[in-house]
C-alpha cells in the first residue's frame, strides 16, 4: 500500500517538476536580464554624472523598481535549485527519518507563510493601483511591480509544495524500508 503512496507522490513531483521548470526558467530571465540592464544603466548614470555633469533623471528609481523584479524571482530560482544557505546545528545530530519528518513539517509552514504573503501581494496589487501611486520623478505607476512580488510568491509557494512531495515521498519510502 504504501508503495503506491510513494509511487503517486513520486509522480505527482515529476508532473509540478514539469510545470515548474519552464517558469523557473523565466524568472530566472527577467531576473538576468535586469541586473544586467540595471548596471549598464548605474554604469551609464555615473559616467554621464561625472563626465558631463549630467545624471540620468529618475535612474535611481527605474533601479529600484528593477530590485524589485530581480529580488523576488531570483529568490524562486535559487528555492527551485535548493541553492539556499542553511545551518544545521543541531537537526544533522539526529536519525535522517526525523530529520526528513521535520523537512516535511517545516516545508508546511513554510508554504502557508508564502500563501499569505501571496494573498496580501495581490491585495496591495489594487490598493496600489486604486491609489494611483507613482514614482516621483518618471511617473512610473508601483502597481505592476507589486504584480512581480505576488507572482514571484505564488511561483515560491508551488516550489515549497514541489519539496514537500519530494520530502514526503523520502518519508513514505523509510517507511516501506523500514
Amino acid at each position: 500500500m504504501f508503495e503506491e503512496d510513494a509511487m503517486g507522490v513520486q509522480q505527482i513531483s515529476i508532473g509540478m517538476n514539469k510545470m515548474i521548470t519552464p517558469l523557473k526558467n523565466v524568472c530566472l530571465a527577467l531576473s538576468a536580464a535586469c541586473l544586467a540592464l540595471m548596471m549598464f544603466l548605474t554604469a551609464l548614470d555615473v559616467g554621464l554624472r561625472y563626465i558631463f555633469n549630467s545624471p540620468i533623471p529618475g535612474a535611481l528609481e527605474v533601479v529600484e523598481y528593477m530590485m524589485a523584479v530581480i529580488v523576488p524571482f531570483a529568490l524562486t530560482v535559487t528555492a527551485y535549485e535548493k541553492a539556499h544557505i542553511g545551518v544545521e546545528l543541531i537537526l544533522e545530530r539526529f536519525p535522517t527519518h526525523f530529520q526528513s519528518y521535520v523537512a516535511c513539517i517545516t516545508r508546511l509552514m513554510v508554504i502557508s507563510l508564502y500563501v499569505l504573503i501571496t494573498w496580501q501581494s495581490f491585495l496591495n496589487i489594487f490598493e496600489q493601483r486604486d491609489s494611483g501611486m507613482t514614482s516621483a520623478v518618471l511617473l512610473i505607476p508601483n502597481y505592476p511591480f507589486v504584480a512581480s512580488l505576488a507572482v514571484a510568491f505564488a511561483l515560491l509557494s508551488v516550489i515549497t509544495l514541489l519539496h514537500f512531495f519530494e520530502d514526503l515521498s523520502e518519508v513514505i519510502s523509510q517507511w516501506i524500508h523500514s
